[in-house]
Order: C-alpha cells, then sequence, then structure tokens
C-alpha cells in the first residue's frame, strides 16, 4: 500500500519496525532513519527477507533542511517520530515542506526547559489542514492508548464522563540497582517535575511524588501508585464531554525513587548546564550516558505492565463506573521483538496510528489528539496486534 519513514532506532522504534513488518500489506516499504545509522543497520539487519522492503538513512532530526532532503528521496506517506520530543517541531515543519502525514508518541518540550504541553504542536493544526495532511500527536500508551481508551468509554458506555483516573503500573524487575524503562532524561525530567491535575476547568499543583495511593491492579496486585503531571489530561479535558476531574498515577518502588532521591539530592537530574574540565555539560545528561541503555533491558526484565483507566460517569441518567486496561508480559515482548513491556506498549500504538491513517481510516487535515477520532478501528487492532484489553464493570475506585 505505501511507504513509511522510522525517525529513531532505539527500543520503541525497534518495535515499531518489527510491527511494520508484521503488516506488509500496508507498510510495503519502510525508511530506518537516526543519527546513528549503525543502529538503523542493525534493525534492518535483524528483519531483512520479508515482504517489507527496508531503508536505512543517516539523517539530524534538529536540522529542517536534511529531513527534507531525506523525505524527499524516500517519499513516504508518512513519517513516524520516535526520536526525542525535543525534535518534534523541525520533523513537523518537514513534512509540512514536502506534503507526508506525521506521527509522534509523546509532544513537544524544549531542550532547556522542563515543560512539555500541547500548545506548540497545536498551534500547527491551521498549517496541516491547509496543506490537506494529518498529524497524529501521543500515539503511544500514555499518551494514546489511554486516549482510544477514553473514547471508547464515551462512545460506548457513557453520556457522560465526570472523571478518570489513568493508572500506570509496571511491576517488572530488571535487576540493576537503578534504570529507566525509556528515555532517562526525558523520564526523570518528568518524574522530577511537579505534578498536577485537572479539576473544575483548572490544573492543580502539587508537590514532585506528594501524593500517593495504594491500588490493587489485576495480575499485579497492590501498588504504590504516585500522581504526575502527564499530556494527555491536557487534551482529554479539551475533548472528552462533561469532564470534572483527571488524574495521572505511576507505580514506582521505594529503591527506585531512594536513588532519584539521592541523584536529585547531588545535583544530578539537573538540566542547568555546568562546566566541567574546561567544558559546558548537562548533568541530567550525563548521568543518562551512564545509565543502562532502555533498548538493554529485553532480555533481563521480567514481569508484566499493567496501564489502563477508571471512569466515572452516568448513562441514562444513572451512575456508572468502567475500567479498562491491558497487560503486558515483558518477556513475552522479548520473545516476540526484542523488547521490554515499556518499549513494546509504545511501538505497537505508534504502528496502529500510522496504519489507521495510511489505509484512510483516520486521515483528516489538521492536526489531532487520537481521542478525536474513531476508537473502534484502534481498540480491534489492539486487540489483533499484541496489546489486547480488558474490561471491569465494577472497578475499584481511588479516593
Amino acid at each position: 500500500m505505501g511507504k513509511a519513514l522510522i525517525i529513531g532506532a532505539g527500543g520503541v522504534a525497534s518495535v515499531v519496525v518489527h510491527k511494520c513488518c508484521q503488516v506488509p500489506d500496508v507498510f510495503e516499504e519502510i525508511c530506518i532513519a537516526s543519527r546513528t545509522k549503525s543502529k538503523c543497520d542493525a534493525l534492518k539487519e535483524k528483519l531483512d527477507g520479508g515482504r517489507t522492503k527496508i531503508q536505512t538513512a543517516q539523517v539530524d532530526a534538529d536540522n529542517v533542511d536534511e529531513l527534507i532532503e531525506l523525505i524527499n528521496d524516500f517519499k513516504p506517506e508518512i513519517v513516524i517520530n520516535v526520536a526525542l520530543p525535543y525534535q518534534d517541531l523541525t520533523i513537523m515543519d518537514a513534512c509540512l515542506a514536502t506534503g507526508v502525514h506525521y506521527l509522534d508518541t509523546a509532544n513537544y518540550e524544549p531542550l532547556d526547559t522542563a515543560k512539555f504541553e500541547y500548545k506548540w504542536q497545536w498551534a500547527y493544526k491551521e498549517k496541516f489542514e491547509q496543506a490537506g495532511l494529518t498529524a497524529l500527536l501521543g500515539s503511544g500508551f500514555d499518551p494514546g492508548v489511554t486516549g482510544v481508551f477514553s473514547a471508547y468509554a464515551q462512545k460506548h458506555y457513557f453520556d457522560e464522563i465526570h472523571m478518570i483516573d489513568i493508572v500506570d503500573a509496571n511491576a517488572g524487575d530488571h535487576g540493576y540497582p537503578f534504570a529507566t524503562n525509556f528515555n532517562p532524561e526525558i523520564n526523570i525530567r518528568e518524574i522530577t517535575a511537579n505534578g498536577r491535575y485537572w479539576e473544575n476547568g483548572e490544573f492543580i499543583e502539587t508537590p514532585p511524588l506528594s501524593e500517593k495511593r495504594v491500588y490493587d491492579l489485576p495480575e499485579i496486585g497492590p501498588k504504590d501508585v504516585y500522581l504526575l503531571y502527564h499530556e494527555e489530561l491536557e487534551s482529554l479535558a479539551v475533548n472528552i464531554k462533561g469532564i470534572k476531574k483527571i488524574r495521572f498515577w505511576m507505580t514506582f518502588s521505594q529503591n527506585y525513587l531512594t536513588h532519584l532521591k539521592v541523584l536529585e539530592n547531588v545535583g544530578m537530574t539537573s538540566i542547568e548546564p555546568i562546566e566541567f574540565e574546561g567544558q559546558q555539560i548537562v548533568p541530567l545528561q550525563f548521568l543518562k550516558a551512564i545509565l543502562p541503555d532502555p533498548a538493554s533491558l529485553g532480555p533481563r526484565t521480567k514481569g508484566k505492565t499493567n496501564i489502563g483507566c477508571i471512569f466515572q460517569g452516568v448513562k441514562d441518567g444513572e451512575e456508572k463506573t468502567y475500567y479498562v486496561y491491558n497487560i503486558c508480559d515483558h518477556q513475552e515482548c522479548y520473545r516476540e521483538v526484542g523488547s521490554q513491556a515499556i518499549s513494546y506498549t509504545t511501538g505497537v500504538p505508534a504502528m496502529i496510528g500510522a496504519m489507521l491513517i495510511m489505509t484512510g481510516a483516520w486521515k483528516k487535515p489538521g492536526v489531532f489528539n487520537v481521542e478525536e477520532f474513531d476508537p473502534d478501528p484502534f481498540m480491534d487492532a489492539l486487540n489483533k496486534y499484541g496489546l489486547p484489553w480488558q474490561e471491569d464493570f465494577n472497578p475499584e475506585l481511588i479516593d
């Protein structure tokens, strides 16, 4: 059917490449591009020989001209951006210049400010409309599937959704004293920021990791969950009818939090440059360089993830609750695509979003979050391509 350019060669990109190759009728050709071409070549070597033709290229995703040259050379229908969120805008600019659709898994944030929000990308709405192109934002799991879950709940089970609690639990164990399951720089910036939740039309801030509950998760058991700010709160607050409150919760072990606090206390999580032996370095970027690469955690990570949404609202005048979630096994992911479940749960939805754009099911001009499209084809594809979901119509609620 068509061609896709995949920008990035880390753990999530590896899953996207594997999954695109499982749907060769849609992804007839792919090009994997990254600053480090050897990583792209290694992925090509693993998957070459199937029906999907694979190319590789070197590109600096911070450089719009380089991106334009690559896109014009390969001529894809869509660019799947699984690079760094700092690079979202340059890649969007290149897509506009070359007339191709765009998809990412995380919203833009400036390199020098630990702040992520959709305003920079939503500002592109009119440009993509005028160009007749689709830009799909946040087609990972959270954001991504959590938005699709919300749209599905709204379409099938509620007249109004009043409250959403998103719960992201990882009960996996990689055996290291301290490591992050995705890009350490992005992960630590997110966790050390103030928490925020949305209530009655405004965001309310909380000190980092100050709000904790215990929640009993299917197949994982009781876990400490901590309130964080996550980007889908911003879009769901706009797009879900009747919403009054949205919170995002994530699990952390005490061991992880102790290590993180020590690193924070000694300045290693700072993004302010310091001078070291005559050159400027950013402590957090140095820390990223010495921590285990998340892409290397697959063979040693055991256990499961459970990510889902708990809804409260009304249907036909009656109060209603609903919980929809996915359970993913780290070792099963590794056996299938050579990754741990964190990369898998992000990479599979990225492929699905791209597939729906390429087949026309989710193709319309403008900049959109996933919950603005019909959720049904996405929900069907989750079951088909490795992220089956389960439902509970009488869930335990988070107080």
